[in-house]
């Protein structure tokens, strides 16, 4: 392993870009690439530090996840009916995810394949907010079980490392009718589920690569995880008061020629 250093470093790219529509593999990948810490134990690693991305919202939104097991009167996105919309928020990229797992982790973690995706992604985001379109669904009571299942079929695009899952589940559910702001934390609510099996997944299949010695490490990188998503949940819910995507466009854009400049 790398110094506790990286670790943190790691951990903070993780977390401020876990979920933003930048995507945080992507970022992890190239973070990686540029410490000289690569391979199936990285590639664990990256997916092992996501846990406090995770807890950070499951605390952040803990009303939430609450009402999901305590129903609350007078609340729709509660009880059986919220568990529901987030099982089929996560039923079509788990489906996908584990019949290709090897293979995305073989062929698409990579700078190459993140460029493009950064390329793609930001081209869709542009298209996105260009296109004005009426909500029809202003907060996550409104939420129906087709919009929760299209927005999940969206979320599928994030198992190309680089297009960001936060993305296309927001771009989803405003291309579905979500108001901005709803689609942006319905993300945030719908990644603890699927980040959750994926993580679980994973580490299942990888966890003989980590020794004891190596948990300082993974410690380092959870807690550092944590306490940036943190911020850049609160920070990121601030701003879509007041912006729209296109500055996270804006960046993907440059950012993809100048690794496929650097690793080409």
């Amino acid at each position: 392993m790398p110094s506790l250093y990286a670790a943190a470093i790691l951990g903070v790219v993780e977390g401020l870009t876990e979920f933003l529509p930048v995507s945080s593999t992507g970022h992890l990948i190239i973070t990686g690439n540029l410490l000289g810490f690569t391979g199936d134990k990285a590639a664990s690693f990256e997916v092992a530090i996501q846990l406090g991305a995770i807890l950070a919202v499951v605390l952040l939104y803990w009303s939430l996840f609450w009402g999901l097991i305590f129903p609350e009167q007078g609340k729709k996105f509660s009880g059986v009916r919220g568990l529901y919309l987030l099982f089929l928020t996560s039923l079509p990229a788990s489906i996908l995810g584990l019949i290709a797992h090897d293979a995305i982790k073989k062929y698409l973690f990579n700078p190459y394949t993140v460029a493009w995706a950064l390329l793609v992604g930001a081209l869709m985001i542009l298209f996105v907010e260009r296109k004005e379109r009426k909500p029809e669904c202003f907060t996550l009571d409104e939420m129906t079980p087709k919009l929760a299942l299209g927005i999940g079929c969206f979320q599928c695009l994030a198992l190309w490392p680089g297009f960001s899952r936060s993305a296309s589940t927001i771009m989803g559910g405003m291309i579905l009718g979500a108001k901005r702001k709803v689609a942006a934390e319905y993300s945030f609510i719908a990644a603890v589920p699927i980040m959750f099996a994926a993580t679980g997944y994973d580490m299942l299949k990888s966890y003989k690569l980590f020794t004891m010695a190596d948990m300082p490490f993974l410690a380092v990188g959870f807690i550092v995880s944590f306490i940036s998503a943190w911020i850049a949940v609160k920070g990121f819910i601030y701003l879509l008061g007041k912006l729209t995507l296109r500055p996270f466009a804006y960046y993907r854009l440059a950012l993809a020629p100048l690794i496929l400049f650097f690793w080409s």
